[in-house]
């Protein structure tokens, strides 16, 4: 754990969310080469983290950026 209170994993989720993808299947491809984890399970874990309070203190503008994308798509249902 660092002293954000997140596991590297989380970290690394963080990280990985922060970057742009040139095409369709490099965020997948990246998910799995680099973090050793399924899509399904990357993103069963990023959405923990849009509900967490270090995750927000940790990266406030992603965690923020993923947060209105959520509630526009919950709202478009």
């Amino acid at each position: 754990m660092s002293e954000s209170g997140l596991s590297e994993c989380e970290r690394a989720v963080l990280a990985l969310e922060r970057r742009g993808w040139p095409g369709p299947g490099a965020k997948e491809r990246a998910i799995r080469e680099e973090l050793d984890l399924s899509p399904t399970r990357y993103y069963q874990l990023l959405n923990a983290l849009l509900d967490d309070e270090r995750a927000l203190a940790h990266d406030p503008v992603t965690i923020n950026r993923l947060r209105r994308r959520r509630d526009a798509q919950r709202r478009r249902r």
